[in-house]
């Protein structure tokens, strides 16, 4: 089928208004033409033109690709899984038709299955979670696409000022609740914003295939939250370890051979000072 052409760099986010959808659309926005798609009804989000609400278990996302016409798809929503897969199938049908670009936001999960080692861009991925299931079964359907036409990000524990998990945290310290700690799981970690920055670069580039967005260094779980709560509370937190396993476990995603340039890769030691302003 004759690919009809469409205007550069129309970019569509799918779930703008949850946490990083909203802060990519923050980035993204001064530079291109960006759209975002809401789900929950908020003035902030009604007001703005550029934003249209979508409810993936309702609405058929082909009406907001016809209405956009984007030339890049960042898919950052979340919402029922079945739901997900059939809009991702339709995305990825509007993309084979008008030759656009899908950014998708996986996960470290994919690899969950996997305890003894970090894993990089091209191992086999395996996962033994739910969730971790349906982030590799859209991968699968999205790698079918031409290369060029594809991204695929995936992401280990993700945080910032306003995150959830930042923001889980001080309400168990706000109701004397225990933070979950796991004592035995290495992982890495990023910033939020560093995330939106190492998008905008993949494309202005123009840049397609896995990516691995974490830190370049090795975390411990209980040792990296202890140290996020130092710097949110000044008060004694209860913990709660919580061991799934005996001995060390990975849930890590590393670089090898999509590696980003230097002022794009980060540490946990940045995310930390990232978090005390």
């Amino acid at each position: 089928m004759k690919k009809k052409n469409i205007s550069k760099h129309r970019i569509l986010i799918l779930g703008a208004s949850g946490y990083i959808g909203n802060v990519l659309y923050k980035e993204l926005g001064p530079y291109f033409k960006t759209f975002g798609t809401y789900r929950t009804s908020k003035k902030v989000f009604e007001s703005n033109k550029q934003f249209l609400h979508y409810n993936v278990e309702e609405d058929d996302v082909y009406e907001i690709l016809e209405a956009t016409k984007p030339s890049i798809i960042i898919s950052a929503i979340r919402g029922d899984f079945n739901a997900q897969t059939i809009a991702h199938q339709h995305v990825a049908e509007y993309a084979l038709e008008y030759g656009s670009k899908i950014i998708f936001l996986s996960s470290a999960n994919v690899f969950d299955a996997y305890s003894k080692y970090p894993s990089y861009e091209l191992d086999k991925t395996l996962s033994h979670s739910i969730y971790g299931h349906f982030k590799i079964k859209i991968e699968n359907m999205l790698l079918r696409l031409p290369k060029k036409q594809v991204a695929i990000l995936r992401l280990p524990m993700v945080f910032g000022n306003q995150c959830p998990r930042i923001m889980e945290m001080r309400d168990y310290i706000s109701t004397n609740e225990s933070v979950e700690i796991f004592p035995n799981l290495i992982m890495n970690v990023t910033l939020d914003h560093k995330v939106t920055q190492q998008i905008h670069y993949i494309i202005n580039r123009e840049k397609f295939g896995i990516f691995h967005l974490g830190s370049t260094d090795l975390v411990h779980h209980d040792e990296f939250v202890k140290q996020i709560l130092q710097i949110i509370s000044h008060e004694k937190v209860l913990l709660k370890h919580v061991y799934t396993t005996n001995d060390d476990r990975y849930l890590a995603v590393l670089p090898k051979f999509n590696k980003l340039p230097k002022h794009l890769q980060i540490t946990s030691d940045k995310v930390l000072e990232a978090l005390k302003k």
